[in-house]
């Protein structure tokens, strides 16, 4: 087995400056990064900072990746029934299960307790959403019953209110 990377154990506040400034320096420049790192007590090769550096960058890219594909849904299909709020959820959890599919190497270091409050919280958006899917539902089938039984009185056809209940309850003719 491979030896635990330097850089996983560096205390966090030095890995977050190493995170900033590789991403700052367009993943560059690394010999100048191994030389603060030696200032600051730390002897950590440009080899090592570069490869950190390409797993780091490919890891942003897929963030990157992830937050332009939410943003061309919510763009692309904006709608009234969820429909954007679910294919979010459900892209979310494909990421977040890659991640934990990417981060079970030993030098992975994912903390659990946050990955699994992520998937409570989207697990209980999605019930959520579930949730207010059924009332809207609901309420569009009263409306539909209540324009139904006005449009009795009136003497609308039945072919007249069949298109108008479709179109209420979003049904495709």
């Amino acid at each position: 087995m491979a030896p635990r990377s330097k850089i996983s154990k560096l205390p966090n506040t030095v890995k977050d400056w190493l995170d900033k400034a590789l991403a700052g320096n367009g993943f560059a420049d690394y010999e100048l990064l191994a030389a603060e790192l030696k200032e600051r007590g730390y002897d950590i090769s440009k080899s090592a900072i570069h490869r950190y550096g390409q797993e780091f960058e490919a890891r942003l890219g897929a963030l990157r990746m992830a937050s332009e594909q939410a943003k061309a849904i919510v763009q692309s299909s904006p709608d009234d029934e969820g429909a954007v709020s679910e294919a979010l959820m459900r892209l979310v959890q494909e990421k977040l299960f890659q991640t934990l599919l990417a981060c079970q190497g030993p030098d992975e270091n994912i903390d659990l307790a946050k990955v699994a409050k992520a998937v409570a919280d989207l697990t209980r958006a999605t019930v959520s959403q579930k949730k207010w899917q059924a009332e809207v539902r609901a309420k569009a089938v009263v409306a539909a019953d209540a324009v139904e039984a006005i449009a009795k009185k009136g003497g609308l056809s039945a072919e007249a209110m069949d298109q108008i209940r479709r179109g209420i309850l979003g049904i495709a003719s």
